[in-house]
């Protein structure tokens, strides 16, 4: 932790680890062999999905990483770490935080962390620490997981979750300005957050769970809304319509796939969607209080409109949506997308 840092970071590694843990004990040769398909179907996934969205983005080998929970939470509170430094310093200047607040915001942003590390399946990386190379991250204990839970061929779910994530990769990859105008929106949003030095803590967890929003679908607009003006909350609302984007046109093209590729891809799709539709009580409580009630409702906008478009005007029609930021859905459109039909794809 430098001085001029309001979270305590390494605090926050290692209470995400503890409520993280480890996940499912599969014996060697069950790693070995989940690691290798997560590899392989990584490798695959770019030529389903080059076909299925029409986007092209070449991906080397070490581009993929199979993680486990402990080297998600390092990788993602290194990036964050720098992400959110300027907003940690300026709350620092403007509160009393001092060594004890820092520790508090570092255990309440562990926490959320930790949760998040034993619930996502995977993850592109676009929010590098300095010098570091983007990377698409598979989180194999949580995939082996999910795949025993939903009771399901295991060699087949691998492969469907590595066709959304490579998705998210090849949107960041084949739309070049996509990353850098996305993390302009974000640290924009954070701008006019304050806190109260009692608060430090609630408003970072609340920032760091909507930050990982920018790429796992969740309510980032009810984490952040109550601290913003109203011109700010109505960019946080297209900043949510393309976050919404984001996860339904993966879930779109994960969908999309045939028995020709994955061969139980509809005992999957129904396992999956009652799992969204029925959580742990346990984690339906943890998901409101990170402000994440909002994920699945994102995930069928997003994919309701995506798949409006595409039927309207076709994939090719569609991919006007990633020529610049303005052919971006706005919150209206997404619930609309005859609106933005008429606005983008009918006006070339």
């Amino acid at each position: 932790m430098t001085e001029a840092s309001a979270v305590d970071w390494g605090l926050a590694r290692t209470v995400a680890r503890r409520v993280g843990g480890n996940g499912p004990t599969i014996g060697r040769e069950g790693a070995r062999q989940a690691v290798e398909e997560l590899r392989s179907g990584a490798e695959r996934a770019v030529h389903v999905v080059r076909e299925l969205t029409g986007l092209h983005a070449d991906a080397a080998p070490e581009a993929v990483r199979v993680v486990d929970r402990s080297r998600w939470v390092d990788a993602n509170a290194a990036s964050f770490a720098t992400l959110l430094e300027p907003l940690t310093q300026r709350l620092r200047r403007d509160t009393t935080v001092g060594a004890v607040g820092s520790r508090l915001a570092g255990a309440e942003v562990g926490a959320a962390l930790g949760f998040l590390s034993s619930r996502v399946l995977g993850q592109y990386e676009l929010f590098t620490a300095p010098g570091a190379e983007p990377h698409l991250l598979l989180v194999a204990p949580n995939i082996v997981d999910v795949e025993q839970r939903l009771g399901v061929n295991g060699s087949d779910f691998r492969l469907w979750v590595c066709l959304h994530e490579e998705t998210h990769r090849v949107q960041f990859t084949a739309v070049p300005w996509l990353g850098p105008w996305l993390r302009e929106q974000i640290l924009t949003s954070l701008d006019g957050i304050t806190a109260e030095p009692g608060d430090l803590g609630k408003r970072l967890q609340q920032v760091f769970a909507a930050v990982i929003g920018a790429l796992r679908g969740l309510d980032v607009v009810k984490a952040l809304e109550e601290q913003m003006s109203d011109d700010d909350r109505e960019m946080l609302g297209r900043l949510t319509a393309v976050m919404s984007l984001l996860e339904g046109h993966a879930d779109v093209m994960m969908d999309a796939v045939g028995t020709d590729v994955i061969p139980t891809v509809e005992v999957l799709r129904l396992r999956m969607s009652e799992r969204r539709a029925n959580p742990k009580a346990t984690e339906a409580f943890v998901r409101r209080l990170l402000g994440m009630e909002a994920k699945l409702a994102q995930y069928r906008d997003g994919a309701a409109f995506v798949r409006s478009v595409v039927d309207g005007v076709g994939m090719d029609g569609f991919n006007l949506i990633w020529q610049s930021p303005d052919h971006l859905p706005t919150r209206d459109e997404l619930h609309a997308p005859d609106q933005w039909i008429a606005r983008v794809a009918t006006a070339q």
